[in-house]
């Protein structure tokens, strides 16, 4: 059934851009991700313009990170005050970012930087996510397993002004978790997405915090994060298409709830590899985009 998209001007199938966004919160639910890095992707190779594609896929972020948020914190996952402190620093980072946003978009550029940072955003990733699921599945050497407090990065130790952070039991200065939201929230401005990628391994490698906190406590980061996200996109882009945000959203919350489930049942190191092949080609899908046009399939002769 195709429905009709108002900001975007065009006509989708409902029935995939649902089944997209069930498969972005599966993700979402299972690795503590918000999933934007392939919803906006793939939403722009279906012919969503860049613009509204970032705009609205942060709109589903929302709705899948709180699914899987209240999961987590039902289980106790979640460090509620190192969260808050990402999240103040994400709010900031999402104010900055709308700024940069606005003035590429008034300067035509905004669809070129997009894919730029994509490219490099979804090689990053898939690299990474690929060494680790080959070390997890034996193919890699892997090193002996490193506590919390080895595994915390020295000038992250080093940094004045800490506090206890009871949930996820460090002591450390607020300013790690501050920046590393800062980050975040400016990404999620540009790029539609959550930037739980980034969070995920910083605040285990970096801050040393335990696995069973970390997830949960980056969907409720990425939830307050990506709501305010969407608010500013509403207020200074208006690219937010709400038929758009509302198909995503609902795949995103139900397939977040089997994600967060399916975290207890399955190891998802085949998944895990599966998944950074897929994010490679989409960044390389991303990448011929930007240099290759494929000539026109149709001419117009006049008689």
């Amino acid at each position: 059934m195709d429905i009709y998209l108002p900001i975007a001007g065009q006509s989708v199938n409902a029935l995939f851009i649902v089944v997209l966004g069930f498969l972005v919160g599966l993700l979402s639910g299972m690795f503590g991700v918000g999933g934007g890095f392939l919803t906006t992707p793939l939403l722009i190779f279906y012919g969503i313009p860049p613009t509204v594609a970032v705009a609205s896929a942060a709109t589903q972020i929302t709705g899948a990170s709180v699914s899987g948020a209240m999961v987590h914190m039902r289980r106790g996952g979640v460090d509620l005050k190192m969260a808050g402190v990402m999240i103040a620093g994400g709010l900031f980072g999402s104010v900055i970012g709308a700024v940069l946003f606005r003035l590429l978009q008034s300067s035509g550029q905004i669809d070129v930087v997009i894919g730029l940072l994509y490219v490099l955003i979804l090689g990053w990733i898939g690299a990474l996510m690929l060494l680790d699921s080959l070390k997890s599945l034996g193919f890699l050497k892997v090193e002996q397993p490193e506590t919390p407090q080895q595994r915390r990065h020295r000038w992250v130790s080093s940094l004045p002004y800490r506090w206890r952070f009871h949930g996820s039991g460090l002591y450390i200065s607020p300013v790690a978790p501050l920046a590393l939201g800062f980050v975040a929230g400016t990404l999620t401005v540009f790029l539609g997405i959550g930037g739980g990628f980034i969070l995920v391994p910083a605040m285990i490698y970096l801050l040393g915090m335990p696995a069973r906190i970390v997830i949960g406590t980056s969907l409720v980061m990425i939830l307050a994060v990506t709501a305010g996200t969407t608010m500013v996109h509403a207020i200074t882009t208006r690219a937010v298409d709400v038929v758009l945000a509302a198909l995503l959203l609902v795949g995103g919350v139900i397939g977040a709830q089997y994600g967060a489930v399916l975290t207890t049942r399955l190891k998802p190191d085949l998944l895990r590899l599966a998944l950074a092949v897929i994010i490679l080609l989409v960044g390389l899908r991303m990448f011929l985009g930007l240099f290759w046009r494929p000539d026109e399939i149709f001419s117009i002769e006049y008689l």
